[in-house]
């Protein structure tokens, strides 16, 4: 081994390696014997195509060249396609439209399009056969209203532009779900200020002549959130309640809803996303997953005895399952394994990989293995994160140094950092970085009331637990307090620029489309979450001081350590003004400071030239910062 200094360690998880083969997987369907997923390829300038994998084991595209399967509806959309009888529905990102494959036809390839306007979008499709039509949710983007307009809209599939509206009133609607019968349609809706996390009404319709009758409140509310209703026959319907303070499962069956394994854990998730699923329906059996402490795992509930069964999985971060039969589908990853579909057989319990996220195989002795902390912070809380210590077989660090520390704040605010494998945290550790991802007051996993820590104190409890987790590995030897940095994207972004502004335990940063200031964010997002705010820091109606006092663009003057930023210059959900305004102050400051802008990247980068860039330029940032000489 080496001796050499943190920092300036080679290794061989480059950048190249992560984007060269690295592929998103997301949305499983399964279609009688045809398991199908959505393929993100940074490789094709993040173009999404569908594939299919047969019964022989045989896997290929689905879709043709020339079309990317994704829609925005809530700007982050989700639950793009779906496939019933070896027909493909799917929206196609570049025109917001739906379309119809049949993949029984001699020619596949040939697509018929459902719908022509530009201005609406679709998500969450589900097929109703008895009326021949497809029903979804739509956001309508109108520039005579105020805001887009969302509904749940039937769409004929023998007559294009044929739409209807069947449900509307409420600013947002998803999932919905026919009963097995198509006889009743069941779907999810709030209102602002609430997003789908603070809380939701579940109701159902019965149809008739493919109209829909008064609606009927099932669950939920403006306090309880309701996540991803399921039909297991035409009385019978699960979902997830935090009604307790804890996402569990319920059963409603002719009107009476009781829990179904009542447990301290959370088995749904913050729906960011369309199309979210945690658990699966295997005849009276469910196939769940859910999360404690931050560590994901599977089991099965019989239904009729409420006995509970834990299936032994190689897998910390589990999501997407759909079952049919005996066989589950999945995605699951670990703190050794990145991101890959599996199928799973109840009966043997065996399992196959299907499709692996990234094909690039790292030596053990290059891998840093997360654990799990707890460490003390304001008012007496405890606030939790993943360490990894910086690891590399051919390397050994100078007597008595210790390594910088990259501190990592998630987005969402309402998400959660996960223990999974990620190439780009290797990437840092492997080099001699020390690296703890946060879970921060407000992150989801750990019950509502955790979650509820960050109501009115975005920018105060999350900062402040990032701070405490850094100044706890510097206490524990594990970091060097004059070599600590915090990085974060979107409102991670948010809360490394605050941390940086309104305290002095970070020597630099990186915001990726960060907020910097929440006025102009009140002022200036998306629909979705043109109200998040109000809850996280105050309506601004009636306190917008506040929202100055948590900016970090109006306290420039306290700032005193270099800041790298990098922003797509077609964000809408955080517009490239919240950078542009901090790195003026910065430069008219004479603070070092970069600014890194993708003219064809949204919220979130999706091409693969962009993430490596974006990768090496923050390590070399923070190389001349801190007064190392990366490797070559």
């Amino acid at each position: 081994m080496q001796l050499a200094p943190f920092g300036s360690w080679k290794s061989p998880i480059t950048a190249d390696a992560i984007v060269a083969d690295s592929i998103g997987l997301s949305s499983i369907v399964l279609d009688g014997t045809d398991i199908y997923w959505l393929e993100s390829r940074p490789q094709e300038a993040g173009r999404s195509v569908i594939v299919r994998r047969t019964a022989d084991g045989q896997s290929e595209d689905v879709t043709p060249s020339g079309y990317n399967v994704r829609n925005r509806v809530h700007e982050y959309g989700g639950a793009a396609y779906t496939v019933v009888d070896g027909c493909v529905y799917f929206s196609n990102i570049t025109d917001n439209c739906l379309y119809i494959q049949d993949l029984r036809s001699p020619q596949p390839e040939q697509i018929r399009q459902l719908t022509h306007d530009k201005n609406k979008r679709y998500a969450d499709l589900t097929i109703d056969p008895r009326n021949q039509r497809l029903i979804c949710v739509q956001e309508e983007h109108d520039s005579t209203e105020f805001e887009p307009l969302n509904t749940i809209v039937s769409i004929s599939l023998t007559q294009p532009d044929d739409v209807r509206i069947l449900v509307g009133g409420c600013d947002f609607y998803a999932a919905p779900r026919l009963s097995p019968d198509g006889t009743k349609l069941v779907w999810l809706s709030w209102n602002h200020p609430n997003l789908p996390w603070d809380g939701t009404n579940l109701q159902m319709a019965t149809i008739s002549n493919g109209y829909l009758s008064a609606p009927v409140p099932i669950a939920g509310g403006a306090n309880e959130t309701i996540f991803q209703p399921q039909w297991r026959s035409d009385d019978t319907l699960f979902f997830i309640s935090d009604r307790t303070g804890w996402g569990n499962l319920y059963c409603w069956h002719d009107g009476n809803i009781t829990a179904v394994y009542p447990l301290e854990a959370e088995f749904g998730l913050p729906q960011w996303i369309f199309g979210m699923s945690t658990y699966a329906l295997v005849g009276n059996r469910i196939v769940c997953t859910y999360t404690q402490q931050g560590i994901w795992q599977m089991g099965l509930i019989n239904t009729l005895s409420g006995h509970f069964t834990k299936l032994h999985v190689p897998y910390t971060d589990i999501a997407n399952i759909c079952a049919i039969g005996n066989l589950v589908v999945c995605c699951g990853a670990s703190a050794t394994q990145t991101n890959e579909i599996i199928a799973i057989d109840l009966l043997s319990e065996s399992r196959e990989v299907l499709k692996r996220s990234n094909k690039v195989k790292v030596d053990p002795g290059y891998l840093s293995i997360p654990r799990s902390i707890e460490f003390p912070t304001t008012d007496g809380q405890t606030a939790y994160a993943f360490y990894y210590p910086p690891t590399n077989q051919d390397y050994q660090p100078l007597l008595g140094e210790k390594p910088p520390l990259l501190v990592k704040s998630h987005g969402g605010p309402t998400a959660a950092a996960s223990n999974q494998l990620s190439l780009k945290t290797q990437y840092w550790t492997s080099r001699g970085f020390a690296v703890v991802d946060v879970n921060y007051g407000g992150s989801t996993g750990y019950g509502k009331a955790y979650q509820h820590r960050l109501d009115g104190k975005w920018g105060i409890v999350d900062v402040d637990d990032c701070t405490n987790a850094a100044r706890y590995l510097v206490q524990q030897g594990l970091a060097d307090a004059n070599r600590l940095a915090i990085s974060g994207g979107s409102a991670g972004g948010y809360t490394t620029l605050a941390a940086l502004t309104f305290g002095d335990t970070f020597k630099a940063g990186a915001s990726y489309y960060g907020v910097s200031d929440l006025i102009s964010l009140a002022k200036d997002t998306h629909k979705f979450e043109s109200q998040y705010l109000d809850r996280l820091v105050a309506p601004y109606a009636t306190e917008p001081d506040v929202y100055r006092t948590r900016s970090p663009l109006y306290f420039t003057q306290q700032l005193s350590c270099p800041i790298i930023f990098f922003q797509g210059l077609e964000d809408k959900v955080v517009p490239p003004n919240q950078a542009e305004m901090m790195v003026d102050a910065l430069k008219a400051k004479g603070i070092p400071v970069e600014y890194v802008t993708f003219t064809d990247e949204q919220h979130g980068f999706r091409q693969a030239a962009n993430i490596k860039r974006a990768l090496t330029d923050e390590f070399a940032f923070y190389a001349r910062i801190f007064g190392f000489e990366p490797a070559v």
